[in-house]
Parts: C-alpha cells; structure tokens; sequence
C-alpha cells in the first residue's frame, strides 16, 4: 500500500514538472514574440525623396533601391509624391523631404535668397553623345546660327536655370550682347513641346532629352546643346540636404555621398542595364529611357559651381557675393 502511494505521489510530481516545463517554453515563446528578443529585420534610417515623373532618362534612385546599394549602407529611399521642381528647394528646408535636386544654377539662386541647403553629392556630366539640354528647331527651319535666334520664341519648361540661362549663354557665346532683350521664353510642359514646335507657336524648344528621343526620324535638327556652351562642366542637379539635416545626421549623410557614388559608377559602367532598371521600376516601355552619364564617384566639380555663380550674377539674379564653398562640400564623399 505504501508502495501504491509513494509511486503516485512521484506520478503527481513528475506530471506536474512537465506542465511546469512546457508553461515555461510556452511563456519564453510568447515573451520573445511580444517584446523582439527573437532575431528582427535590419533597421534603416529612411530618406524620403520626391516621387520622379516624367521619366525619360536613367533615375538613380531607382537604380540604387533596385541593387541594393542603398541597402549596403542602411539607408531606404522613400518615395513621397510629386514635388514640382519651383518647390523642392523649399520642401527641402521645410522638412517635407529630406533631399532635394534642383539644377545647380536653382541650388545657387536658392542658398542665395536664404534657404539653408547644401549640395553633397554630384549629378549628370554632359557629354557631346549625352547631352543636359537640346534645343531643336523643325528640319526645313532657317534658324541655323546664333545670330538668327535674335527674335525668335524658344519654348522651355521652367524659367531660370538650364533652361533659360543656356540659351543666354549661347548667344553670348556667339557674341550677340544683352541676350535677355533679343529672345523670347514661352512656358511649356515637355509634353507639349513637340507639337507646339511643329504648328509654329515655336522656333526652337529645349528639352532634357537626347535628340533621338524627340519626334519622328528627321523631324527635328539640333541647333545646340549646353555641352556646344560649356563642354563637361555645365554641370546637372546635385542633391543637396538642409543644413539642420546636415548637423543633426551627418552620418546620414555620408552614407547617402557613398551610395551615390556606387549607383553613379555603377551606371556609368552598365549605362543600357540602368536605363532598362529605370524603365520597369517607372513602368514605362523600354528604350523610353535614356541612358545617361554621371559624375565619376559623384564629386561636385567647382568649376562648375563657380561658372554658375558667375552666370547668374551677370544676368543679375543673385546679387551678393558667395563663395562655392557655400553651395557644396565634397566632404562626406569617400572618393574627395
């Protein structure tokens, strides 16, 4: 009887050290589940950009979410919606995006009426195959010099910038004086270019585009591109922070310079490849995209800040002094 009794005594306690155990896997289980001690996704800090559109040439941003070079540094683009291009340098400084992209003449006029922003991180490079801008006029027009631009309407999708100061200097260049007074700008979507060309609301429409990508074979002849101008040093739109972004996450920010200049050389190295990641991420058709060239290792040549600043002080739009060194820092790239 004794026996009987001992043995379910050790029963109730062997049964009870199991419940006891399997409570305690169980309540493990459930811990690790509500408070992360399991293994958890790798944090990133998050750089929210403006939605591109319009998308007719490689996006870097693009390419580099695509490969995971901005992976590599722990850094997610965010795409936030449609910023037009008048508005990201006040986005920038607003906080409603964290990187911006304007033209560098815009990021001069921008940093020169006040706005706290810095360029990190280089662009596009022209090149004679590869052009920033074209301006083109009908195949059979007779504007064929300089000289015959005098009085003719150039139909341009923003004032200032490229689009407007590389005619200027076109002119200049060619040694026409007081270019401002001897042509007309007409304000005109992309989109709406190529017909406004053709029925003659236009002489001569500027797009960011290769010629092969506007009109039908023969349609349209180039007058002259910004590298006829300036060569390689007319420069695209380097991406620029805020100053406050700058201080409070400089780490940040190199990281950013890194992974740009990885996609850059990347690209440069694969331009059809990039081009192509470009068409499917912006669901557009292949060969739409034009491939591009940028800056090698994505460093911010100053020649080609100081011709901008030189440019927009003779034609008057920024009237103080400032120095390049205002504009941009090469300092978080790994390649300076």
């Amino acid at each position: 009887m004794k026996n009987i009794v001992q043995m379910k005594c050790t029963a109730i306690i062997v049964a009870t050290l199991i419940i006891s155990l399997l409570s305690f896997g169980c309540g493990k289980q459930k811990e690790q589940t509500q408070t992360g001690a399991e293994p958890t996704a790798k944090q990133y800090d998050v750089i929210r950009v403006a939605t591109p559109t319009d998308v007719v040439q490689t996006i870097d941003y693009y390419v580099g979410d695509e490969l995971g070079f901005f992976a590599q540094e722990g850094i997610k683009i965010e795409f936030v919606g449609v910023v037009p291009a008048p508005q990201l340098v006040a986005a920038v400084v607003a906080g409603k995006i964290d990187v911006g992209g304007a033209h560098v003449g815009r990021t001069i006029a921008g940093i020169s009426a006040g706005a706290k922003i810095k360029a990190v991180s280089a662009h596009l490079e022209t090149r004679p195959d590869n052009p920033h801008m074209v301006y083109v006029t009908k195949a059979d027009s007779p504007i064929k010099t300089a000289q015959d631009l005098i009085g003719k309407k150039i139909g341009i999708s923003n004032q200032g910038g490229c689009h407007e100061y590389t005619p200027y200097a076109y002119l200049e260049k060619h040694g026409i004086t007081d270019p401002k007074s001897k042509v007309q700008f007409t304000l005109l979507p992309q989109t709406s270019m190529e017909q406004a060309l053709r029925q003659g609301d236009i002489d001569v429409a500027g797009f960011h585009r290769n010629p092969d990508q506007i009109g039908t074979a023969g349609e349209f002849r180039v007058l002259f591109s910004d590298y006829d101008v300036w060569g390689d040093i007319g420069g695209g739109a380097p991406a620029y922070f805020s100053e406050k972004f700058i201080k409070e996450k400089p780490d940040v920010v190199r990281r950013f310079v890194t992974a740009m200049a990885k996609i850059h050389n990347w690209a440069n190295a694969n331009p059809q490849k990039a081009a192509d990641i470009t068409a499917k991420r912006a669901n557009v058709a292949q060969g739409t995209v034009r491939p591009v060239y940028y800056a090698p290792d994505a460093i911010i040549k100053e020649e080609t800040v100081t011709m901008w600043i030189d440019l927009l002080q003779r034609f008057g739009e920024i009237k103080d002094y400032i120095r390049p060194d205002q504009i941009y820092t090469n300092e978080f790239n790994p390649h300076k």
